[in-house]
This record gives C-alpha cells, structure tokens and sequence, in this order.
C-alpha cells in the first residue's frame, strides 16, 4: 500500500528560504508576512502595491489639488523669507514701528522704493532701478508690520484664490502691487517705501468690488468694515504711504470690477486674464512717466 506523497511547502516570491502562508488576492503569488500589505479585502503582495500607486505626474497632481491657496502660501513665505533676511542684516529692524523710518538698515534702502533711489540717483552707474517697483512690495518695517500685512493676506487669499484660480490670482495679486508702486510715486514723500500693503488693499477693493456688483451691502460684511477702518488708519496714522494704499486700491478694484463680474453680467473669460496684465503694463508705464 503506497503512502501519499507529502504536502509541498510553497515559498515566498521574494524569499525562497522562507515559508510562504498565505497568497496576494490579487495576482495570487505566494509570499511571506513581510512582503504582504493589508489591503481593504485581503492583502496585496509588494508589487501590486507599487503597481496601484498613481505615476508621478498623478502624484503631483493630486498634491496641488490640495493645496487651494498655494500662490497666497508662496507670496506670504517670500515676504517672511525677505524679512528674515533683512533682520538677519541689521537686528532693530525688528523693532520698527508702523509710520516711522528712524532705523533703517541698508538692506532696506536696497528694496525700498524712493523716486531718487528709483532714479538711481545715488548709484554709481546712474541708471534707473525699475526693480524697486516690485520688491519694495515684499519690504517691511518691524514684526508689527508683516504680522498685520500677511494675516490679512492670508484671509483675503482663502476668499479670492480659491474663487479666481492660482492664474487669475495671481496676476490681480501683481496688479495692486505695481498699482501701489504708482501710487507712491504719485504722493511720494522724503521717506523709504515698502510693504505688502498696497497689494492687500488691491485685494480688499476687489472683494469689496466684486460683492457690491453682486447686490450685497459691503458696509455689512467683514471685507467692508476691514477696508474703511484701514483707509481711515492711513490718513490718521502719520508716515503711512496714503499713495500706496490709494493705488493699490484703485488697481485692484480696478481687475475686480472684470475678473469677478457677477454671473448675470458675465465678461469674455480672456479679458479676466487681459484686465491685470493691462493694469500691471499702465502702472509700470506710469511710473516711468512720473519717474522721468
């Protein structure tokens, strides 16, 4: 009488010196408890795993898609990044108050705008310094300062960016800044300028614009109450850039009144994109007409 043949011991796909106890449920290979993963119903071997995750491109994909303020996160990290850098110049930066230029370090002077400074009037080479018009938007003075600035961004960044898009937002964000740049230049005074302050007031005024246009009281709402009582803190508040806060009030409401027209009253979907990149060119042509 002939005995049946012992039972053959299966192995794992990935170790052959070990004993395999259970398969994938999905491809059906035999593996070990190191080369399984728990899945929803089963388990799956290594290799389905690493064949079930999205490529690349998906990766990153699915990783914007939830980052719905990624352009207000990157513009706040570059003036945090800038105010570091010039505290990391000069420490009683600091310490500076809102209205006063009493301590300024030479790491301002070199992105602060000023008409002489943009006329590269004290350079060495004489040539006009064009860039101030921008990077003056990213200067600060004292933690006060930036601390008010980027808060409101950030709120004023979670309504318009998720409504406009990164794009969109974008380019009104550049928009109030270059429309405050102007606006300094405008009423200029002896004094540094620099802030994020004409862009956050470009965005307040196309907030303030877009819910008007749509029937609401804007007197009634957080947006409405933010921007009267910071227009009237800048005519009270001596050493504020009333030009900076006026131009980039004017621009932004400016992009507003297109980019984010009511649904009743709907504009082509290219002038939502013409309309900032129009107001950024006329400012800059503005400020070399006011410059000379």
């Amino acid at each position: 009488m002939s005995l049946p043949e012992p039972p053959t011991l299966t192995r794992c796909y990935r170790h052959p010196d070990r004993e395999a106890g259970r398969r994938c449920t999905r491809c059906g290979k035999s593996a070990c408890s190191d080369c399984l993963v728990q899945a929803a119903v089963g388990s799956h071997c290594l290799d389905c795993v690493k064949k079930a995750q999205p490529d690349i491109k998906t990766r990153v994909k699915y990783a914007n898609a939830k980052q719905a303020t990624l352009v207000t996160n990157i513009i706040i990290g570059i003036n945090v990044a800038v105010f570091v850098w010039v505290a990391a110049g000069d420490t009683s930066t600091l310490s500076q108050s809102i209205g006063r230029s009493d301590t300024i370090s030479q790491r301002q002077i070199d992105l602060g705008l000023n008409k002489a400074l943009l006329r590269g009037d004290f350079g060495s080479s004489g040539k006009h310094e064009w860039y101030r018009l921008v990077t003056s938007g990213f200067l600060h003075f004292g933690i006060l300062h930036i601390a008010l600035n980027m808060w409101l961004l950030y709120l004023l960044g979670q309504l318009l960016e998720r409504s406009l898009g990164r794009t969109k937002f974008a380019l009104l964000y550049m928009a109030a800044l270059l429309g405050g740049s102007l606006g300094e230049l405008i009423l200029s005074t002896k004094g540094l300028a620099g802030g994020a302050s004409g862009a956050v007031f470009g965005l307040m005024g196309a907030a303030a614009l877009a819910m008007h246009r749509q029937g609401v009281n804007i007197f009634q709402t957080g947006i409405g109450r933010t921007l009267i009582l910071n227009l009237v803190l800048t005519f009270l508040i001596t050493g504020i850039s009333v030009g900076g806060h006026i131009g980039g009030l004017v621009a932004g409401g400016i992009c507003g009144f297109v980019m984010m027209a009511p649904k009743w009253k709907p504009v082509p979907q290219w002038a939502t994109y013409a309309a900032p990149v129009a107001v950024s060119v006329l400012a800059v042509a503005l400020s070399i007409a006011v410059v000379g």
